[in-house]
């Protein structure tokens, strides 16, 4: 049975018993504690912590999950997986124990031709909680199972809660027993291989007040209403239902295997079997090859684009990890081209928004494997030497520094730093490559605690939210008359604010957008008889809740007074221009280059707006100006702007556009400017007709990552301020050079061209100049043990002129008798050596790699090259003679 069927069966059995199926939440979740939706119940999360009232009494799911934390392990077992995919049934205090227990039961074992999965009854072996008589007595009076097949144990396998103070509740799991072939008799608790768990069923009856650990917490009191959630892993069903051993073999994931053994020659499972505890290399390679296609292809459908943060790293790890797999097996081209088309044509069965999307997809995919092989070719250069180095010296660590350099300057990952590392023998000051990046995260996380000061008490916001929700006004009012519900200091409720005090208000109602969407919160003032509140940032700190941060300027305020809160109208007439102008130039985008340019994020603020899209490559000026009139002419077409509120399925049909990675609700709000030529689910403040935009100049392109481009705009008088400033520019230079404006960029262009001209012939008279130093310094060269050592201090020369002379140096020098040339200088204070050496020298065992190392060590900095020339630097410029030195004993030192 394929995958897609299982998991339509499943939808079709728990709705016909009653249950609403709920879609799959994308993998970019609004949890601030999760990078990835991780589990089945996590989009359900808000209804058993009690924030918010479910819609349904019984509802089922398959939802989307990645798990990265066993990253590493991919591939090694044949377990381990990070994209998967969980079957789910909620009750929201309707059925409990039994009707869990029932309805599981019903679906595995009616037969497959009457729509269920078909599972032998007599293989199946549940277990329970250890003091659970309840699901205990179900198993084996309601159901009919012998109690040797029904298992007791404790809770680190039979009690699920969620790290957290908050629901929880015993849990009966349900395994197949595959056979003797897979291991040893005698239930789950003796063998977990052969007994393969694909169902959990968890009863959420109790309220836990401390969670210290997995099997220690403390259990407050029984909850008001009792919840069912389950999780049936549907790879390990479907591992079940087509015989095959893993998750590795099934129908969505072999093909992606299986071509690439084909791509690299190799053949899968040689070496293998049931009953193996290690997997071979090859295995282990294209195991996370299949796996890391799969999931870069689900996260960038659901909006994830690779980057050196967060989820973004995530992704450019998975990718990156595929790509090296694959060059490891000794396949050298492009492999996504290859192997993503055949994810996409198994996965799209159950996702057909795959298939739509997927010009977009492998556009950013294909993009990041080439600027990977690029960064490959590099860094593994740069890599290998480090490594040599390191061993040339007797060591078996490298460097953190050279670690974070390798991150830093050349984008090399560092878990792939510690993946080569390991294969040529060494490990990796992981700590000191820790401390360099804690350093340089430092300000943005500074950044970012400041941002959200006063969220971290999540409680707290949670009590406030049981009071009610926010009635959000901003739409149709700039100044609402509002009670104070709460205030917030350091994250903790407090009756009363000072002048002076920085806190969090949350009023019964308010004008104030709260920053979302790209769009950044609203500014203005929060006013009462002698109060008068800054407002710096709003946000909304659980769902429901809207938490203005304040800046007291007069007081005190305290909780339940009156207060009048005003939007700053200047502010957000201008945020609403940008964000109208940031939906107009993704349309114009769109018309110009065609319906595969997909916003991938944006960002606004009063006057100015950025977008991200998806895109392969630079766009042309040409372009830009096509784009940038495009957007302008709708502007001048007055087009009607709307907002409308419908349900997520019909605002799909009619075609409009959803951000990739937002969440959002059954009901959505539709802005609609001129119909369908822009129409996209939207959060924010807009003007009501497209002319109130007012003038839109495209100020910049740029590339933001693989496969993604930046365009930045201003709108409305920011606009016109930002033409002015750029007329005023041309002016000034047009002064400058004697020219019209129209004959500006041809008076300058001849310009430059002489001006490199005059910089060709400077540098032809200085490479002269350094030749003819070079001929009066041959005379100088003295025997050293046999060797004409020729070393020389060239004084405030830059690097490339001493390399020069270096080369010129050895020439004259000849090749009849060995010969070692140590050239210093100095650029911007900061020392610099060559060293180079004949044939005959190196013949001698004399090495230019060896010797700059020493020259370099007395300038207090390193170098490296090849054995005939090699360079190096360093920090302290009154050294120069001390480094020469150096090579000439060491030159002895060899020679003698």
């Amino acid at each position: 049975m394929e995958t897609a069927e299982i998991r339509r069966r499943w939808l079709a059995f728990f709705e016909k018993n009653g249950h609403t199926v709920v879609p799959s939440a994308p993998l970019i979740h609004d949890d601030p504690n999760l990078l990835f939706v991780n589990a089945g119940m996590v989009p359900f999360k808000p209804y058993f912590l009690g924030q918010q009232t479910p819609q349904w009494d019984r509802a089922t799911s398959v939802q989307k999950c990645v798990r990265t934390q066993d990253i590493e392990e991919v591939g090694k077992t044949s377990r381990h997986g990070t994209f998967f995919q969980m079957n789910g049934n909620f009750s929201f205090g309707d059925y409990f124990k039994e009707g869990a227990i029932r309805l599981a039961w019903e679906l595995v074992t009616t037969p497959q031709d009457r729509g269920g999965y078909g599972l032998d009854a007599d293989r199946i072996w549940p277990t329970v909680y250890e003091d659970d008589d309840e699901a205990f007595g179900i198993w084996r009076d309601t159901i009919g199972l012998p109690a040797e097949r029904i298992t007791r144990r404790g809770k680190l396998d039979n009690y699920w809660h969620m790290g957290v103070p908050g629901p929880g509740g015993p849990c009966s799991e349900i395994y197949l027993d595959r056979g003797p072939e897979y291991g040893r008799e005698g239930g789950p608790a003796v063998d977990e291989d052969r007994y393969l768990e694909f169902w959990n069923l968890v009863f959420m009856q109790e309220e836990l007040s401390e969670v210290r650990a997995k099997d220690d917490f403390d259990i407050a009191r029984p909850l008001p209403k009792k919840n069912i959630d389950t999780g049936m892993g549907l790879e390990r069903m479907a591992t079940l239902l087509q015989g095959v051993d893993n998750l590795y073999e099934i129908d969505e994931v072999y093909p992606v295997l299986d071509h690439a053994a084909e791509l690299t020659g190799t053949r899968y499972g040689a070496h293998s079997g049931h009953m193996v505890s290690e997997s071979h290399p090859d295995d282990v390679r294209l195991r996370v090859v299949a796996d890391h296609v799969r999931s870069s292809l689900m996260l960038i459908g659901d909006g994830v684009t690779p980057g050196n943060e967060g989820r973004g790293y995530v992704l450019r790890r998975m990718l990156r990890r595929a790509v090296r797999s694959m060059r490891l097996l000794g396949y050298e081209d492009p492999c996504l081209p290859e192997l993503l088309p055949i994810s996409m044509e198994r996965m799209r069965q159950s996702y057909p928004e795959l298939e739509t999307g997927f010009e977009r997809i492998a556009q950013i995919a294909y993009a990041e494997e080439e600027a990977f092989r690029r960064t490959l070719a590099a860094g593994t250069t740069i890599l290998d030497t480090a490594v040599s180095r390191t061993k040339e010296q007797g060591g078996t660590t490298l460097a953190g520094a050279q670690a974070f350099q390798l991150h830093d300057t050349y984008g090399f990952p560092i878990d792939l730093t510690l993946e080569m590392a390991a294969e040529q023998g060494l490990e990796v000051d992981r700590a000191g490559f820790t401390r360099l990046m804690q350093e340089q995260r430092e300000r943005a996380k500074a950044d970012a605690r400041a941002k959200k000061a006063g969220h971290a008490n999540t409680e707290v916001w949670r009590d406030l939210r049981a009071i009610g929700a926010t009635d959000f006004r901003a739409y149709h009012e700039l100044t609402s008359e509002a009670t104070v519900l709460g205030l917030v200091v350091d994250g903790e409720r407090a009756e009363e604010v000072e002048p002076g005090q920085r806190a969090q208000v949350v009023l019964d109602r308010t004008p104030f957008y709260a920053e979302s969407g790209g769009q950044i919160a609203d500014e203005g003032v929060i006013t009462a008889d002698g109060v008068h509140l800054k407002v710096l940032d709003v946000q909304r700190p659980v769902k429901g809740l809207i938490a203005h941060t304040v800046e007291v300027v007069t007081g005190p305020l305290r909780a339940g007074s009156s207060v009048l809160a005003e939007v700053d109208p200047e502010w957000r007439l201008s945020a609403c221009q940008a964000h109208s102008g940031t939906h107009v130039v993704h349309a114009a985008l769109r018309q110009v280059l065609g319906p595969s340019a997909l916003q991938s994020g944006s960002y606004n603020k009063p006057g100015y707006l950025r977008l991200d899209f998806a895109w392969g490559q630079a766009l042309s000026a040409q372009t830009r100006s096509e784009i940038e009139d495009v957007a302008n002419l709708a502007v001048r077409k007055d087009l009607p702007v709307s907002a409308t509120y419908m349900p997520l399925p019909q605002a799909r049909e009619i075609g409009a556009l959803a951000l990739f990675g937002e969440t959002y609700d059954e009901d959505v709000r539709v802005v609609e400017i001129g119909g369908p030529w822009s129409r996209e689910l939207c959060g924010g403040t807009h003007v009501q007709h497209s002319s109130q935009v007012g003038a839109l100049t495209l100020t910049g392109e740029s590339s933001v990552g693989s496969g993604v481009r930046r365009v930045e705009a201003f709108v409305g008088i920011d606009a016109l301020r930002y033409l002015a400033r750029e007329r005023a520019i041309v002016a000034e230079l047009s002064g400058l050079v004697g020219a019209r404006p129209d004959e500006l960029a041809e008076r300058v262009g001849a310009m430059v061209a002489r001006l490199k001209d005059a910089e060709r012939e400077l540098e032809r008279a200085r490479r002269e100049q350094v030749a003819a130093a070079a001929g009066n310094l041959t005379d100088r060269a003295r025997d050293v043990n046999g060797i004409t050592f020729l070393g020389h201090d060239a004084g405030e020369t830059g690097a490339d002129d001493v390399r020069t002379m270096v080369l010129d140096l050895r020439n004259r020098l000849g090749g009849d008798r060995p010969s070692v040339v140590a050239v210093t200088g100095a650029a911007k204070g900061r020392p610099v050596v060559v060293v180079a050496t004949n044939e005959a020298a190196r013949g001698r065992g004399i090495r230019a790699g060896e010797l700059v190392r020493v020259a370099a060590g007395a300038l207090g900095g390193g170098g490296g090259g090849k054995d005939d020339i090699a360079q190096g630097g360093g920090q302290d410029v009154s050294k120069v003679a001390d480094a020469l030195a150096a090579v000439e004993w060491r030159v002895g030192e060899l020679a003698g």
